[in-house]
């Protein structure tokens, strides 16, 4: 078995009989939007989604790039970048920020009284500008020629993920910006030689983030969870469509066989046919062996 994947979970599943209140992290409300069955399935089943290997080179970016604005905070001032794009902010000092931003093990967490969940998500920075609003910074890495931008169909994820931190925050009476920004990193490519180093463009993108339809999705998120029913596939998710496909294949693999199977047997169940001695008609007087099926 892969050391990345397990296939039956048995901790953190969801027990519709416990009264204790269920962790759940910014990930999982996503995994809700994207498809209920697959949430469910790993949730309350303890089948999850088998996960990528993990993305070394861009953790490295994230952790270089949170060293680096960690310089401006101690010093409580601008990063040249910030300057450059004209945001009047600066990194936020705050003595949970560690916290916050751990992302394995706790970030930034609410207590939904109404369905007695517990939400979580690890930021990557938060900035604060004069009025005292927090703002939520996400760093992204890749490489690509063209312009970054947030019009990819496909980072409608990240936009999620923006206002699931800012409603976090605002769920632990923080005033937030509307805005956030995603700071990108794109590694260059039109480089003679790679020499030992990777060059990066940095880019501040900003974007207006709207949390008003967390709070419906949290609730359908429990009703879910206490159905002791599989909610449908989803017609857009290629794990369902993958588990769909697999398993028709597999069920006509093994109707093929057990058909083949159930006809051998009748076969060898009837008895052996009589065989009779018939006259040769081309040798006068011979007689041979003939089976009459």
């Amino acid at each position: 078995m892969s050391q990345y994947y397990n296939p039956k979970r048995t901790r953190n599943v969801f027990d519709p009989r416990s009264k204790e209140p269920f962790r759940l992290s910014r990930s999982k409300i996503d995994l809700f939007v994207q498809c209920q069955r697959c949430f469910y399935l790993d949730i309350r089943l303890g089948v999850g989604r088998p996960s990528s290997f993990p993305m070394t080179l861009n953790n490295a970016v994230d952790l270089l790039m949170k060293k680096e604005f960690d310089i401006h905070r101690v010093k409580k001032q601008a990063h040249p970048l910030m300057k450059k794009y004209g945001i009047d902010a600066i990194p936020l000092t705050h003595e949970k920020m560690d916290e916050w931003r751990d992302a394995l093990r706790s970030g930034v967490s609410c207590l939904d009284k109404e369905t007695n969940l517990i939400l979580r998500g690890g930021v990557d920075d938060i900035w604060v500008n004069p009025k005292g609003e927090f703002i939520v910074v996400d760093y992204k890495a890749t490489s690509k020629d063209e312009e970054i931008t947030l019009d990819d169909e496909w980072k409608i994820q990240y936009k999620r993920q923006m206002e699931i931190y800012q409603w976090l925050l605002r769920q632990n009476g923080f005033k937030v910006s509307e805005t956030g920004y995603f700071v990108y990193v794109n590694g260059k490519t039109d480089k003679e030689a790679f020499d030992a180093k990777l060059e990066f463009d940095v880019t501040i993108i900003p974007y207006k983030g709207d949390d008003s339809w967390i709070h419906e999705v949290i609730i359908n998120m429990k009703k879910c969870l206490m159905s002791p029913n599989l909610p449908e596939a989803t017609s857009n998710c290629d794990y369902c469509r993958y588990r769909e496909s697999a398993g028709t294949s597999i069920r006509e693999l093994y109707k093929d066989k057990t058909t083949a199977l159930a006809k051998n047997s009748e076969n060898l169940s009837k008895p052996p046919k009589e065989k009779k001695r018939t006259k040769n008609p081309k040798k006068d007087g011979g007689i041979q062996n003939k089976t009459i099926f």
